[in-house]
């Protein structure tokens, strides 16, 4: 899944993307780097970010998906907490609903992916919007995720979404410790066995937990860590991959998996 942010303030890329000529062009260089998903996104989630109006979301997001559906053969997501930009994004061409809320903020999402019969990625995190990444850590946080996704998972089904169309996303990132954000890729496996039949997605592209471990390096600076956390993931149970890095993203899991697959 690569990311293609159309934000002015995203903590990776913010506004390099913003134009429509050039958030279709990423998404060209992207299909020919191997992406399988490309996820869309017009809020900036990066710590200290406040919420935009769904209409300058809707505004930023709609146009381009009609083009890259328009142009190219590949499924978009849009990565959105808002029921209302999730029916427009649908509208213009979007097959996935992708909620870092897990349906907390607005669970009408899970209508609308009910109704479109569109997949709908449920991402664990905690606390109102503008404090998802300030929120004190708790204690045990494999425990509070699967509660999280139960919830998560509960909301959609009685929605109407259908089993086959959810992923599960367990939110590196958003209020997690650096040992909790570690733990929760190195124990994928255990919640993947707790939640058999959802796909797990991770998103550790980038995250301030790899800047950590690699002493303060800054986001654009955090490629190779990413990689390593991307390949960790997957021999973990991680079906998808959120990645700024799409190319290195899929020739690293190439090579990992050649290998894998002679154990």
């Amino acid at each position: 899944m690569g990311i293609l942010n159309l934000t002015p303030d995203s903590f990776s890329d913010g506004g390099k993307f913003a134009s429509p000529d050039a958030a279709i062009s990423r998404a060209e260089e992207m299909i020919t780097e191997g992406v399988d998903i490309i996820d869309i996104g017009g809020e900036s989630t990066r710590p200290g970010s406040g919420r935009v109006l769904a209409a300058v979301e809707i505004d930023r997001t709609a146009p381009v998906i009609e083009a890259i559906t328009a142009r190219f053969d590949v499924p978009v997501s849009i990565d959105t907490t808002k029921s209302t930009v999730a029916e427009a994004a649908i509208a213009a061409g979007a097959e996935i609903v992708n909620d870092i809320s897990g349906l907390r903020f607005d669970e009408r999402t899970a209508g609308v992916a009910a109704l479109h019969r569109s997949g709908l990625v449920l991402m664990h995190s905690r606390g109102e919007f503008e404090a998802m990444h300030t929120q004190p850590p708790v204690e045990y946080i494999i425990a509070e995720v699967e509660s999280d996704f139960q919830r998560s998972i509960a909301g959609a089904i009685r929605h109407g979404v259908e089993h086959d169309r959810i992923v599960l996303d367990v939110g590196i990132g958003f209020g997690k410790t650096l040992n909790q954000n570690l733990e929760l890729i190195a124990r994928l496996d255990r919640i993947g066995s707790e939640f058999s039949g959802y796909p797990l997605l991770v998103g550790a592209s980038r995250k301030s937990f790899i800047g950590k471990l690699l002493d303060g390096a800054e986001p654009r600076d955090r490629s190779s860590g990413s990689l390593a956390a991307a390949v960790v993931a997957v021999t973990r149970g991680a079906r998808i991959i959120r990645t700024h890095d799409v190319k290195q993203t899929v020739d690293a899991l190439k090579v990992a998996t050649a290998i894998l697959e002679q154990s």
